[in-house]
């Protein structure tokens, strides 16, 4: 080999990783997004994928289909991600976990935020998730007894309460099995008020302000999250103290939250996104608990309907907004 030879052979092996890198620049990941609304949890998650190095517009390309509180949307939206095909899905809630699952069963999918994937079917073990699927759990259902706690807690006196609930929601089940034990202990009446009955969501706000329980808890649930602002308007103006699961509830001048912080599960579920997008199998990768759970008091609410949060109460919140 002659001397020419040899460096245009040293230099076109030197080209070799520089051309590889920039077919791995190039590479375009799509990652599907089903949720029914554009909430900040979702847009944390967007942030944390750029942490791991993915940028939207350069190696990154986000497809978010939004069912905006229309669940029957989501199966069709689910089918039509699988369709394009996305490398990957990320899900909000049980109806879209749900959906994803029924929609493909190679694509891989991660559960920003589900309540009980075990109770409705979306996995049979969490340690060793079945098949295509893993992510985060919220562990909502196990909180309602501990939100009527913190109402008995705000109200000494409680003795009726009334749940604003959706029975289309698979996890509700689960839901009330928690909470009624909790109910017997505290010796407190709870009525479910159905979203889906007759009149929906109108109808059901109508009915708590003509009976006036002492407070009201809002069932987890994302067909409710999305209408938040109309339901703690009505609570509101109808005096009537409530506890939510979500944080966004008081950013529209809910009273009272207790809940997992779905924006952290969402920068976890990144996380997930990054090993499985660089050859880790969903089956590999544990269903994980929440474990960070926020307390979150609005005194101008409460002032707004004239109660008095008990000092030892405001003690104990992660956050109050004055």
């Amino acid at each position: 080999m002659n001397r020419r030879e040899f460096v245009t052979l040293l230099g076109g092996a030197a080209a070799w990783p520089l051309a590889a890198r920039a077919q791995q620049r190039e590479r375009v990941r799509a990652i599907g997004i089903l949720a029914s609304q554009p909430l900040p949890p979702i847009q944390r998650f967007a942030r944390k994928l750029r942490d791991y190095g993915y940028v939207e517009g350069q190696n990154l390309r986000l497809v978010s289909r939004f069912a905006e509180g229309r669940d029957e949307r989501y199966r069709d939206m689910a089918t039509e991600l699988a369709a394009i095909p996305v490398d990957l899905i990320v899900t909000w809630g049980t109806p879209a976990a749900l959906a994803a699952k029924q929609a493909t069963t190679t694509i891989p999918i991660v559960m920003g935020a589900v309540g009980d994937p075990i109770s409705v079917g979306i996995v049979s073990n969490l340690a060793r998730p079945d098949g295509n699927i893993t992510g985060f759990a919220a562990q909502n259902v196990d909180l309602d007894g501990k939100r009527l706690e913190l109402l008995k807690d705000l109200l000494p006196h409680l003795s009726r309460v009334g749940t604003l609930a959706n029975s289309a929601n698979p996890v509700l089940k689960a839901s009330l099995q928690k909470l009624r034990p909790a109910a017997e202990t505290l010796r407190v009446a709870v009525e479910m008020l159905d979203i889906q009955g007759s009149g929906g969501l109108e109808a059901a706000l109508l009915q708590l302000t003509q009976t006036h329980p002492d407070a009201v808890l809002v069932a987890p649930d994302l067909l409710l999250l999305t209408r938040r602002k109309e339901i703690a308007a009505a609570l509101v103006k109808s005096k009537l103290p409530a506890v939510y699961p979500f944080r966004e509830y008081t950013d529209v001048d809910g009273l009272m939250i207790h809940g997992a912080n779905l924006g952290v599960l969402f920068e976890r579920a990144a996380g997930y996104v990054d090993r499985i997008l660089k050859g880790a199998k969903p089956a590999d990768l544990p269903v994980q608990l929440a474990t960070e759970f926020e307390l979150i008091i609005n005194l101008k609410t409460a002032a707004a309907i004239g109660l008095t949060v008990p000092p030892t109460l405001i003690a104990r919140a992660d956050e109050v907004i004055e």
